[in-house]
């Protein structure tokens, strides 16, 4: 299979969608940040100065979600009908899990925004946080499934 951002003379495109029918489409995407125990309990006990972080992290990657397109160069403007942003606290590793699920009826796929929404989260975790320790790790971020389109069903 070729690449499809890539016209056959080899300049950058967006994939032209236009013949695709309308589906509803569904995307999971989770990543984590690793903190200290002191951030891990500022946060959990939402004494962090900048306010409460997951709060703002939720927000922030809601909002990130909807930006995609004007990030990823190929991405599309999707008109997103939903978007969430949840986080789990794991304290025996001291990390946050976020997960980012979004909706849309349309033509192309939304895993770029589950993705885009769950990497603000985080990078906004580690702005808030960054006044109390800087030694924050941010990872495992990865697509958890996606649904509808063409391709089908994904879990991973």
């Amino acid at each position: 299979m070729g690449f499809t951002h890539f016209d056959e003379k080899g300049n950058a495109r967006m994939v032209d969608v236009s013949e695709k029918a309308v589906t509803v489409r569904e995307a999971s995407a989770s990543g984590r940040i690793r903190v200290s125990d002191e951030v891990f309990r500022a946060v959990q006990n939402k004494e962090i100065k900048k306010g409460d972080v997951l709060t703002v992290a939720q927000v922030a990657g809601i909002m990130g979600a909807k930006q995609t397109s004007a990030l990823i160069p190929m991405c599309h403007l999707l008109h997103l009908t939903h978007a969430s942003l949840t986080f789990r606290l794991l304290p025996e590793s001291s990390e946050i899990e976020a997960v980012c699920t979004v909706r849309t009826e349309g033509k192309t796929g939304v895993e770029m925004e589950a993705l885009t929404g769950v990497s603000t989260a985080l990078l906004t975790i580690y702005d808030m946080c960054k006044a109390v320790d800087k030694r924050m790790v941010m990872g495992d971020i990865h697509l958890l499934e996606k649904h509808g389109g063409k391709s089908g069903d994904f879990v991973f």
